[in-house]
């Protein structure tokens, strides 16, 4: 394991006429096991400069800093140094626009050119010592916007967020077929099929999932009607977009696994397009948008 040596801080000042700096630390949102690390892997916490335990006790005005133990980069992560369509980045989070083709993550097949590789890159080409943290991610035919943190506590609280529904991900799709109705909600349960390790479907047995829809632009290329969709995403089910929007007879344009044409399209048509979520630390809202890329525009160009 290679440490990394640039470590978080995070400081405040405590507010209230006294208490406990248990206490106080848990009402920033670090998590026990963030705390745990703190305590026994080289963390320290400092009370107006001095090195104190999690049972002192503060009193209004006090300067409470948090300094989290050095990250640990796997290596197994190797850097890759190419180039990165960066929407956004500060001292807790990055924003990138994935093209294409790319995994999110190294796997078997593809155990070198993966968006981690290629964050893990730039932060060794910039110096910006820490680790990949991703909060949100994308299949590799999947192109658009994903979501890291760059440490471990805006991970953590990224993640709640995730959890608590608060980070929104819409999405545009080119969808195959006449669509039910011009926006709905799908809400169908989704497992695994018996006989593949990767395909999905709609499964009475299988966990709880919710898409929202609505057509943006309805054309027809030789006879096959196609549709630019809005979709919204309300759980985050392996292939849900794909799934679903098939289970209505409206399958994603390229996506020959669920059931597309992949004459106009090399790929399935799916772009994250949006994204909105709540500045961990600024408590300011995020909204970050994507532009439709070129194969789409493409197949756009057939109306």
């Amino acid at each position: 394991m290679l440490a990394v040596k640039t470590r978080f801080k995070h400081s405040f000042v405590f507010s209230e006429a006294q208490g406990v700096l248990r206490e106080a630390i848990k009402e920033q949102g670090i998590s026990k096991r963030a705390l745990t690390d703190i305590k026994f892997k080289g963390g320290q916490l400092l009370v107006n400069g001095e090195e104190e335990t999690v049972r002192k006790v503060l009193t209004r005005g006090d300067v409470v800093e948090i300094i989290f133990p050095a990250e640990v980069r796997s290596e197994g992560l190797i850097p890759v140094h190419k180039q990165l369509d960066i929407v956004y980045e500060d001292e807790h989070l990055l924003v990138i626009n994935k093209p294409s083709d790319l995994p999110s993550i190294p796997s078997r097949d593809h155990p070198l050119d993966s968006l981690a590789n290629r964050v893990a890159g730039y932060f060794e080409a910039e110096n910006i010592e820490t680790t990949v943290h991703m909060v949100t991610r994308l299949d590799r035919e999947t192109s658009g916007l994903v979501l890291l943190a760059k440490h471990r506590h805006a991970h953590h609280l990224l993640s709640e967020q995730m959890r608590e529904g608060q980070i929104t991900k819409s999405y545009r799709a080119i969808v195959e077929g006449e669509l039910p109705a011009i926006e709905g909600i799908i809400e169908a349960p989704i497992g695994r099929v018996n006989t593949s390790i990767i395909e999905r479907c709609i499964d009475p047995s299988g966990k709880y999932a919710k898409t929202g829809y609505r057509s943006i632009e309805q054309w027809a290329v030789q006879g096959r009607v196609h549709h630019l969709v809005n979709v919204t995403l309300y759980t985050g089910r392996t292939h849900q977009i794909r799934v679903h929007m098939a289970s209505i007879g409206c399958p994603l344009a390229g996506d020959d696994l669920y059931g597309g044409h992949m004459e106009y399209m090399g790929r399935q048509a799916l772009h994250a397009a949006r994204l909105e979520l709540t500045h961990p630390f600024g408590k300011h809202p995020l909204t970050f948008e994507s532009r439709l890329p070129d194969d789409f525009l493409l197949l756009l160009e057939r109306r």
